[in-house]
């Protein structure tokens, strides 16, 4: 079985998100496999890049204690899971902050910089899941928005990182669905096979 990584980005455990995160831990641990939970919004995450923290970027140092807890869990895991909403056509302020500040350059860390550009070291993540809600249909992200979930985070900044894996899935139209639609959205979480 597996080590998980649960990343969650919403502030608010009355929305749907919230739901989708019931739905991935008891899957994750109905299949045997364990789960360390990251709840960025509940745990007070500053996603902000602060001036002491971008000084100690190139050293692999960080002075926010949260940031390397979370290097850790990352590092250790061998699968880890995003559950957040897509607001104006991507990943929200925190998720980005938690990219940006968590993922540190050096060798044994998130990456090394190469005169080829960058070279991801976290192959330990052998499988990826992205789960994100949006008011758009998906069809509208994928075509008329530039595809920026799957594009840029999944198959850029995951890919980049060395995750390996990746499976994106989105619940387009939530904002205005019916109950019945949700229970289907939830019924696909539970549905899925995680490795």
């Amino acid at each position: 079985m597996s080590n998980y990584v649960v990343v969650y980005c919403h502030p608010y455990e009355k929305s749907f998100n919230h739901a989708i995160l019931g739905r991935v831990l008891e899957a994750l641990e109905s299949r045997g496999h364990s789960t360390r939970l990251i709840d960025l919004y509940a745990e007070g995450f500053n996603p902000v890049y602060d001036r002491e923290e971008l000084r100690l970027f190139h050293t692999g140092g960080t002075h926010d204690p949260l940031v390397g807890r979370y290097l850790d869990m990352v590092r250790s895991a061998d699968g880890i899971v995003f559950v957040t909403p897509v607001w104006w056509n991507s990943v929200p302020g925190m998720l980005k902050g938690f990219i940006d500040k968590v993922m540190k350059e050096g060798e044994g860390l998130s990456h090394t910089v190469t005169p080829t550009g960058i070279h991801g070291e976290l192959g330990n993540i052998r499988h990826t899941y992205v789960f994100t809600t949006s008011t758009s249909p998906t069809i509208w992200l994928r075509v008329m928005a530039g595809d920026g979930i799957k594009r840029v985070f999944v198959d850029g900044t995951l890919k980049q990182l060395g995750m390996k894996g990746r499976r994106w899935v989105n619940f387009g139209g939530v904002t205005g669905s019916s109950p019945e639609r949700r229970r289907r959205y939830l019924d696909k979480v539970s549905a899925i096979r995680f490795k």
